[in-house]
């Protein structure tokens, strides 16, 4: 799920990216903070299959749209509209942070599309790195410092889930799953329901229909479990549109 660092083809979140070297951040350092700006008015985050369990419990799961589908975690049914993230940026309590929001501003990226290697890099918008006198430092002389080989570590592990999670779905169009998802909400004094449409969904009528030796290697593999996942997550839709109702930014938005 790398990307390369030109600005025509960012990932979310991210305004730009340059690589973390020595040479020119020797200074700089990282900063803590109890605000995710970055996923104000943000709605959907990518996700990865190890985060289906955990985020199973507190989003609704599904894919992206395209030729290339990615699990997503809505955090809102509208673009622009976040329930679990104020307009500070203050994240509700007790709520699961996606691994892809919490390696910002930093990402593993080709510094050309044909290079082989990734490398680690960062967003130099975000207020959360830069010079100062706060903060942890990024690099020990010219060394990395154990805070950035720990960020990219955890970079690392990301690129490798995010690996496994194309295999996953590349698992499920093969059986061909996936299809155009849609769901209807109904809202106490209003007799049309509200469609939400645009994301990818596994259909189960055709998942009832796959041969019981791909079950059992699904199962076997840990496959079937995140399928399942998916499937009991999608009733949290009508949670995160009560949500937005409550915030008042859900019907009047959907309509």
């Amino acid at each position: 799920m790398a990307s390369a660092p030109q600005n025509a083809s960012l990932p979310v979140f991210y305004k730009d990216l340059v690589p973390l070297n020595s040479r020119e951040h020797a200074s700089w350092k990282s900063r803590t903070t109890d605000r995710a700006t970055w996923l104000v008015g943000q709605h959907a985050v990518p996700l990865t299959v190890e985060e289906f369990p955990q985020a199973q419990r507190h989003f609704p799961i599904v894919f992206s749209v395209g030729d290339n589908p990615v699990p997503l975690a809505l955090m809102g049914l509208n673009e622009g509209i976040n329930v679990f993230v104020d307009d500070e940026g203050k994240v509700a309590d007790n709520i699961y942070l996606p691994a892809y929001a919490r390696r910002y501003p930093f990402m593993l990226a080709r510094l050309t599309p044909d290079a082989q290697e990734l490398s680690l890099c960062f967003d130099p918008n975000s207020d959360l790195i830069g010079e100062g006198e706060e903060g942890t430092p990024l690099f020990d002389g010219e060394e990395p410092s154990q805070t950035t080989k720990e960020m990219l570590g955890f970079c690392e592990q990301f690129e490798q889930a995010g690996a496994r999670t194309a295999a996953f779905v590349q698992e499920l169009i093969e059986h061909k799953l996936l299809i155009d998802g849609e769901v209807a909400i109904r809202q106490e004094g209003n007799e049309q329901p509200f469609i939400y449409r645009g994301f990818l969904m596994v259909d189960q009528n055709k998942l009832r229909e796959v041969r019981g030796d791909v079950l059992r290697k699904w199962n076997q593999s840990g496959l079937l479990p995140l399928v399942i996942a998916h499937l009991f997550s999608l009733d949290l839709m009508r949670e995160i549109f009560a949500r937005q109702a409550q915030l008042g930014k859900g019907p009047l938005v959907a309509a």
